[in-house]
């Protein structure tokens, strides 16, 4: 079996989004002073690799809790982004290429080649969006979850969040941000996991999202 880890490692002084906090690792127990080490971790539920669902927009919204096991499990495809340009839309013309694959799919994952900037300032400059008519094509779907190698689903200066409302709105979906590594998986479908910690009335968690081939 090939297993290829699609998450960011976290760790301080790494990239976040703009105006929340870097994650901090403060020793708790230490070896020589109480016999084993445990870390106090303090961090966004943003942060890293990571899943928003309906809750994160809407107070009424599903949390991550609240959706079954099964939601965070299944067979993905990745959409090759990486011909478009800083500012350019990802469009029903960049999907249709999939196939029958597409629809398939449990969750389609967008490569725009924008993990390999990450740590440093680009990372955080005008990277493609979905459009309007993709992001129907999304929610008239059967999809458990849609995710990117970049840091929103909406443009990084769009502080309505347009596109997380209307994904959120009516849709018992997830969304992965900071994905990376997409390139290695292929062009076609295979297995993808990416488990959030259980958290009670979560808005938010870090992953490990994994691809695997069997």
């Amino acid at each position: 079996m090939k297993v290829i880890d699609l998450t960011h490692t976290i760790r301080e002084n790494m990239p976040v989004y703009p105006g929340t906090e870097q994650p901090r690792f403060i020793p708790a127990n230490t070896y020589g002073r109480d016999g084993f080490k445990e870390t106090l971790l303090q961090m966004y539920t943003h942060t890293g690799t990571h899943l928003d669902p309906p809750a994160h927009l809407y107070a009424d919204g599903m949390t991550l809790d609240q959706f079954p096991v099964s939601q965070f499990i299944g067979k993905a495809l990745v959409i090759d982004c990486r011909a478009l340009q800083q500012g350019d839309a990802i469009t029903m013309e960049v999907l249709k290429g999939y196939g029958e694959e597409l629809t398939c799919a449990e969750f389609l994952l967008f490569h725009l080649g924008w993990d390999k900037r990450w740590g440093t300032a680009s990372y955080f400059e005008d990277y493609p969006c979905v459009d309007e008519e993709v992001l129907d094509f999304i929610v008239c779907g059967a999809y458990k979850g849609i995710g990117f190698d970049v840091i929103g689903l909406d443009p990084i200066a769009d502080a309505a969040l347009p596109r997380h409302k209307k994904l959120f709105q009516n849709n018992r979906i997830i969304n992965i941000e900071n994905l990376k590594n997409l390139e290695l998986c292929g062009s076609h479908l295979f297995w993808f996991s990416c488990f959030p910690l259980k958290l009670e009335n979560s808005d938010g968690s870090p992953v490990r999202a994994v691809a695997w081939f069997e």
